[in-house]
């Protein structure tokens, strides 16, 4: 039994729901996004909710239930709020900043590391070891973070590196001395 693929999404006002074929498109305040749903899950739309079935217990069709409400749920999450992660920059002389829409990376590489951001994917550089990256997709905002976040993992030791605000990197304790 599912519980997640089970739960009713509720639809925002403002937000509207279309299927064709195996085609879910959500339009709302913040723009407009589509996706191809498994054939596999029947999605239902009544009133302002939405939900979804399986036409039964197979392992696939159980592993993909969940999966596409949480899909679609991010979706309707989107186009109504937007979706925003904040990237901390820590180490000397390790700075961000903002040529046109592109981010240009200093973080103690013999080159400057460049990010281009995606169609609906927006970066914010409010100061310079401080990154904010919104968007209404929530795997392309969260790729984006990730891909920024991969050219510098915080390291143990001292705790440089590129790291997600809320991020809690575990120290380790370095050599000791005779």
């Amino acid at each position: 039994m599912s519980r997640i693929g089970n739960k009713v999404i509720e639809i925002p006002s403002g937000v509207t729901v279309e299927q064709n074929g195996q085609t879910v498109t959500v339009k709302g305040p913040k723009g407009e996004l589509a996706r191809e749903i498994s054939t596999a899950i029947t999605m239902t739309q009544e009133d302002n909710q939405i939900s979804f079935t399986r036409p039964n217990d197979n392992k696939t069709n159980r592993s993909i239930h969940g999966t596409t409400r949480s899909l679609v749920a991010n979706m309707i999450e989107g186009v109504t709020n937007g979706f925003k992660k904040e990237l901390q920059l820590n180490g000397v002389g390790y700075r961000a900043q903002l040529q046109g829409k592109k981010l240009v990376l200093n973080v103690g590489l013999s080159h400057p590391v460049e990010f281009e951001p995606g169609e609906g994917v927006e970066i914010e550089v409010p100061a310079n070891t401080q990154i904010i990256i919104n968007g209404i997709n929530k795997e392309k905002v969260g790729e984006l973070a990730a891909n920024i976040r991969a050219v510098r993992p915080p390291e143990p030791y001292k705790g440089k590196g590129i790291r997600y605000v809320d991020e809690y990197v575990i120290r380790k304790e370095g050599k000791t001395g005779k």
